[in-house]
């Protein structure tokens, strides 16, 4: 299976403090790749970093086979890459239907039929196509931001924390859609809910204190109690 996305030796300074100390991994196409961690062992600059929004000191990130390291974001972007956010990033003045038109880079066939999809995936957007995005649900807002990203011709999206907050019902809906999504797209996601990155991811990698210090197959995590226990506080 090809390697879509490689993440090699990562090093990422916010002002003076050094965040991201050594992350690597990589994302096969058409798998879905899970960042696990603690809170702020670093799984959430791990994405910005592969988005160019908080740029690599050290490292490279290779994407598709081409080095996208010191690339800016909207070039990140435009090359292939969805970003759907911890904080959803949608638009909160504006409808349903302008938040999923500002995010299409081409208001083509394409773009629309798979505007369609995602609309059968979460028919709550059909219903609130004409509301404005602020006065959804968090679990509406949740599947905005990730038709949003899911509209364009990605062949790679980094979701972050798509169940935080969530009403289990709505978990189980959200987890319905990337698995749908998977199918015509590879996902790197950031997850707290084991229970749910274990249902749906093919591999993981374990992040502590800005390292990576774990990876594998999210089946052999699933027994081995020994490593959630130490790196996750499960068991």
């Amino acid at each position: 299976m090809k390697t879509l996305l490689k993440v090699e030796d990562i090093h990422t300074h916010i002002g003076q403090y050094h965040i991201l100390q050594g992350i690597s991994f990589e994302a096969r196409e058409g798998e879905v790749s899970v960042l696990l961690g603690r809170n702020g062992a670093g799984k959430t600059t791990t994405l910005k970093t592969i988005m160019g929004l908080t740029p690599a000191s050290k490292g490279t990130v290779l994407f598709n086979g081409q080095d996208i390291t010191k690339k800016p974001t909207y070039t990140i972007a435009n090359g292939g890459i969805g970003y759907v956010p911890e904080d959803q990033g949608i638009f909160g003045d504006l409808t349903v239907e302008e938040n999923m038109k500002v995010a299409m880079r081409k208001e083509d066939d394409a773009a629309f039929a798979r505007q369609d999809y995602v609309l059968e995936l979460f028919p709550d957007l059909k219903t609130f196509w004409k509301k404005d995005g602020g006065h959804l649900s968090g679990g509406q807002k949740q599947m905005l931001a990730m038709a949003r990203a899911f509209v364009n011709d990605s062949k790679l999206l980094l979701i972050d924390e798509p169940s935080k907050g969530l009403a289990p019902i709505v978990v189980e809906k959200v987890m319905e859609a990337i698995t749908e999504m998977k199918k015509s797209t590879t996902i790197v996601l950031v997850e707290q809910n084991f229970i749910m990155a274990s249902r749906i991811g093919d591999r993981y990698t374990l992040i502590d204190d800005g390292e990576t210090v774990h990876a594998g197959e999210m089946a052999e995590l699933i027994h081995n109690e020994e490593v959630k226990r130490k790196y996750l506080g499960i068991g």
